[in-house]
């Protein structure tokens, strides 16, 4: 069997443990989470029919989190040890650190049975310290060697010197907390992210052409993502049973970025991600609008609402979404 077909059976392996792991995970707890009524609680400013949807168990997001950490425990561990890839274990560093705020948010929320946990400002805080960290073990593991961006598609990279460490920050936050407003109706986020984490895959077994073994870690990262969204989605497609909350978003939030860096093209996420930008984008602009002119651009925003306020069902918004990330993704694979 030679590397290649190792590497490729070793990503499927990846894929079905992290889904299957995440299903009955789900499967068993999402009972439980009912019963101590760890459930949403829906905002009167969002549409007044996701009133339906208050009591749906949320933290789903630690369901295909433990898919993802078992995948990788089983299939990538022994790589890590010979290759010593540490900038792949430094992604998934910041994808529990990104998630463990959200969960921190999630779990304030139930404690004080609001829909309000962590303030912006204390978000904000922990997410540049978990961004500056990520940072700093990339740039020690070899994964950022240099302080010019590269540009996607153009072959021509932007030296920012030190602003380049500033940039990353802001850019990292801003990706993250655009996942994050992302996931406001059911099965979008969610679906948005599996059709990127699918482009990124397609790209590490383009990368690994040459050199299969280093990038064992790297894919079973991908497909454990994979897995885990594709069993999360079996319970959050409309109608939702179970809501990933802040901790699944801005888990993925950490994924998409660090993926874009594990590839060497941070600023390809605002390509292939470009519906987690519109989002946060909506709401930018409707807040400025309104403060400046007293008048809305959106009857209601993130833009994923102004859809639904113009009679667009759940499924049809998640469909149009998808299917636009899907064309985006397969035009980047192919100019990548």
């Amino acid at each position: 069997m030679t590397q290649m077909q190792t590497l490729i059976l070793i990503f499927a392996g990846s894929v079905l443990c992290s889904f299957l792991a995440t299903v009955l995970l789900e499967k068993k707890f999402i009972p439980f989470l009912m019963r101590i009524k760890m459930g949403q609680k829906i905002l009167d400013i969002g549409p007044r029919w996701h009133k339906n949807k208050e009591g749906t168990p949320t933290m789903g997001g630690l369901f295909f989190i433990a898919g993802i950490l078992i995948s990788f425990a089983l299939f990538a561990v022994v790589s890590i040890v010979k290759t010593k890839d540490m900038a792949t274990l430094a992604v998934l560093g910041f994808m529990i650190l990104s998630g463990a705020i959200g969960f921190v948010d999630d779990f304030t929320k139930f404690v004080k049975k609001q829909n309000k946990g962590l303030s912006a400002m204390q978000k904000l805080v922990l997410q540049f310290a978990s961004a500056a960290l990520f940072l700093w073990a990339m740039s020690a593991s070899g994964a950022i060697t240099s302080t010019a961006i590269p540009i996607p598609f153009f072959g021509v990279e932007l030296e920012l010197g030190v602003f380049y460490w500033i940039f990353c920050l802001f850019f990292i936050a801003f990706t993250v907390n655009s996942v994050n407003l992302t996931d406001g109706i059911d099965g979008l986020a969610g679906s948005i992210t599996l059709a990127i984490t699918l482009f990124f895959a397609a790209v590490l077994f383009s990368l690994s052409i040459l050199q299969p073994s280093f990038f064992t870690a790297r894919l079973t990262l991908a497909g454990g993502l994979i897995g885990g969204l594709i069993g999360f989605l079996f319970y959050n497609i409309h109608p939702a049973r179970i809501f990933m909350g802040d901790t699944g978003s801005l888990f993925l939030g950490g994924a998409v970025v660090g993926l874009s860096f594990l590839v060497g093209q941070p600023l390809i996420i605002v390509i292939v991600g470009l519906m987690y930008f519109v989002e946060v984008f909506s709401v930018i602009i409707q807040v400025l609008s309104f403060k400046l002119t007293g008048k809305r651009v959106f009857k209601m925003s993130p833009i994923h609402h102004h859809f639904e306020m113009c009679g667009w069902g759940e499924q049809k918004i998640v469909f149009i979404f998808t299917l636009i990330t899907l064309v985006l993704c397969a035009l980047s694979y192919f100019l990548f």
